[in-house]
């Protein structure tokens, strides 16, 4: 079976798109190969900053001939369905057979495909996969119609065996495929022939050209460690710079570099930052003094001197990059230290949305609800509130406004600066964590406060002014601000009812006071008209006018009026029902975020149906301990008799128009099996009651899964619904009491299975 080889060598492949591209190329041919019939053993697609390369092996030489069967229309039917079959088909008459079928005779067909060899599918495969190649962005250049993320310069399109390698004829837009490559731009320029994939990676490798992205990777991570090892660092880790670096280089050098002693005093993520963003350096951490000392940039060429002339180039743009970063480090401190009321002052023309106000508005709100959330997560309300306060001020600063990847970061300095306390300083690094479902969760309690403030603030606000995302589409990331109320509760274990944070929230978002607002001052100017109009002695604040301008001012207000009622009847509505549609939200994120610990959707729901579930830590412990009890089979069992229970309670109830909840006795039970029952919910009720109570939940579902042998036995041995009347009001009276025990805990009928 041949091997195949292709290559699409280009311009410069920018590294973020290399990855896509990799994967794109392989889907892309091996699902066309494999719908024209051809199957391989594996495929590995490669690239390099100037070329994409797909390795198949085992491919099969041929397509297989194919034959298929085809009814057709009936053998009296019009000529006009017969000659339309026959198009379809491709046959003559001569060439079908009449069969006998349900409704009469009717023509078959049979169709068969000869097989094609290897060479001409892959030629088509590989003439609609670059025609067609799904580039995030794309150009055309000359005077050709193909896009291509970069001039393509030649392929290679190879079939090879035992017998040797043949290459595929095909031509794309001028370009024709053939054995042709070449290595490293500066390094090995001069093109070279391959015969097949083992050959063309080995003399790649001696032009200077690593093709594996996944090796690149690791003789940079390798040689830079042993760099900074020998002087006594250690590299900062930062794996989406690695990606993207080895996404720039075929033949990668590290060179280390040292950072000058007058910049060694920035904060190490201003270093960082600058070194990564503008130079793509790795940040070289002196573990004894926690700075970073050093750099390691990777050259993508070895040079007579090692690099040396290349590292005193870097060096320098690297000296005036950090006198940039110096300067904006020294003005922002100053004004740190004058207290930040000019950035404070300046949020205030900051729009964060044109219905909820400025960043000012909003740092309002977020201060005043952080003093609300303090007592129920153990933080000091004048701290959070503070911490509110300052922790957004970093946008107007020149480092932020440079780097915006540092806003947050640069505001604990800048707090530290003015003399605020640790506490209210960790709070403004904090409060945007966390951003992602991996992201580390601050525990303090100053941080969280804010951090849930913010959150809450931002889903309370789109949900007042109806911006709640819909299917995909979250352009302002509430999802998650959602998944990060979350994990900031769940994770610090702190208790909170959120639906009067959240009632208080959306009450205190802009577009409701300001309308309101607005009809009232519209209302009082018409009272006053209305009050000159029918008193001309009336003094007012309105201003003097004839009767007629006054008589259309009142006509205009009433229309203004009746137009502002409307929309302010709207918002109320819409604010009335946000807290509840929020909670809703979160409970929906909730269940995604549980089942992806492992907890399963109906024992969600169950738990959800409980009632405080707005309190998202009582709800997880109770998922959890739950969980852990339907993984045994005490507890499996007991779920299949409490929702009996409930089954055939619920249809009594029904038939009788009554409800059985009370006056179950044991004096009226007639076999032994009632009887346990009866002693068993005598023990365990109390028993879950407690528990709960305690909120022991491990506990109460070890109580409620001792009943599952007396539920069992009594459902094995009794007729619930028998003729006499007493025994069977006495018997759904049970019935209540077993539900109501499992009610304590959750709600039964929603587990499944």
């Amino acid at each position: 079976m041949p091997d195949l080889l292709i290559e699409l060598f280009s311009e410069e492949i920018p590294a973020r798109m290399q990855a896509r591209a990799r994967e794109d190329l392989k889907k892309l041919v091996t699902d066309g190969l494999v719908n024209a019939g051809l199957t391989y053993a594996s495929a590995g697609a490669f690239s390099t900053p100037r070329r994409l390369t797909l390795a198949v092996e085992g491919l099969t030489p041929n397509s297989p001939t194919t034959r298929e069967e085809r009814k057709g229309p009936r053998t009296d039917a019009p000529e006009a369905a017969l000659e339309g079959f026959l198009r379809s088909t491709g046959l003559t008459r001569d060439q079908l057979v009449a069969r006998d079928d349900k409704k009469g005779q009717v023509w078959f067909a049979t169709i068969e495909k000869p097989g094609r060899p290897a060479s001409e599918i892959v030629a088509e495969v590989l003439d609609a996969t670059i025609r067609n190649f799904p580039w995030p962005k794309s150009m055309r250049w000359g005077a050709g119609s193909l896009r291509w993320v970069r001039p393509l310069h030649s392929i290679i399109c190879l079939l090879s065996d035992e017998s040797g390698a043949t290459m595929v004829p095909l031509t794309v837009e001028g370009i024709t495929a053939g054995n042709t490559t070449r290595g490293h731009r500066f390094l090995s320029p001069d093109a070279f022939t391959v015969t097949g994939f083992d050959d063309y990676a080995a003399k790649l490798r001696r032009a200077h050209v690593i093709l594996d992205s996944h090796e690149r990777d690791e003789a940079i991570r390798q040689h830079a460690a042993n760099l900074a090892f020998a002087r006594g660092w250690e590299i900062v880790p930062d794996d989406a710079l690695l990606s993207e670096v080895a996404g720039l280089v075929e033949w990668p050098v590290p060179l280390m570099g040292v950072i000058e002693e007058r910049f060694l005093d920035l904060p190490p993520e201003v270093l960082q930052t600058s070194m990564k963003e503008h130079q793509k350096f790795f940040s070289a951490r002196n573990p004894k003094t926690g700075r970073i000392e050093g750099f390691v940039t990777v050259a993508n060429i070895e040079t007579p001197d090692d690099g040396a002339t290349i590292l005193a180039g870097n060096q320098r743009v690297l000296a005036a990059r950090l006198s940039d970063a110096a300067f904006f480090w020294e003005n922002d401190l100053r004004e740190a230290k004058a207290g930040m009321s000019a950035w404070a002052e300046g949020l205030k023309s900051v729009t964060f949305h044109n219905k909820l106000g400025s960043q000012a508005d909003r740092i309002d709100r977020i201060a005043a609800l952080a003093r609300e959330i303090a007592p129920l997560v153990c933080a000091d309300a004048d701290q959070a509130e503070q911490a509110a306060r300052l922790a957004k001020l970093d946008l107007r600063s020149a480092m932020v406004g440079e780097f915006p990847e540092l806003q947050g970061t640069m505001g604990r300095y800048y707090a530290r600066a003015a003399g605020e306390p640790d506490a209210v300083a960790d709070a403004a690094r904090d409060h945007y964590s966390p951003l992602g479902p991996s992201d580390e969760v601050p525990t303090a309690p100053v941080s969280v406060a804010v951090a849930l403030a913010d959150k809450m603030d931002t889903l309370a606000g789109f949900w007042a002014i109806d911006g709640k995302p819909t299917g995909s589409k979250d352009p302002y990331a509430l999802r998650r601000a959602a998944l990060g109320v979350i994990r900031l509760l769940t994770s610090s274990m702190h208790r909170a009812n959120l639906l009067p944070l959240l009632k208080i929230a959306v009450e205190r978002q802009p577009d409701l006071p300001l309308l309101e607002a607005t009809l009232a001052t519209d209302v009082e100017a018409r009272a006053e008209i209305a009050q000159r109009l029918s008193d001309p002695s009336y003094t007012g604040t309105i201003l003097t006018g004839t009767r007629e301008e006054l008589e259309a001012q009142l006509n205009k207000l009433d229309a203004d009026i009746a137009s502002f009622s409307r929309v302010v009847e709207k918002y109320r509505a819409l604010c009335s029902g946000a807290p509840s549609d929020l909670l809703s939200f979160l409970h929906d994120r909730l269940k995604i975020y549980l089942r992806d610990q492992g907890i399963r959707h109906d024992i969600i729901d169950a738990v959800l149906a409980q009632p405080g579930n707005d309190d998202l830590v009582l709800v997880v412990n109770r998922a959890t301990a739950l969980n852990a009890m339907m993984q045994t089979e005490d507890g499996k069992n007991l779920t299949q008799g409490l929702k009996r229970a409930g089954n055939i309670l619920a249809q009594a109830e029904e038939k009788d128009g009554v409800e059985y909840s009370f006056g179950a006795d044991v004096k009226f039970a007639e076999t032994d099996q009632e009887r346990a029952l009866f002693a068993a919910l005598d023990t365990a009720e109390p028993a879950i009651k407690a528990a709960i109570k305690a909120e022991d939940f491990p506990a109460a579902m070890t109580a409620i899964a001792a009943l599952r042998a007396p539920i069992d036995a009594f459902f094995e041995a009794v007729q619930v619904n028998t003729d006499h009347q007493i025994v069977r009001r006495n018997r759904l009276n049970l019935l209540h009491r077993i539900r109501a025990a499992g009610q304590q805990i959750a709600d039964f009928t929603k587990v499944e299975g």
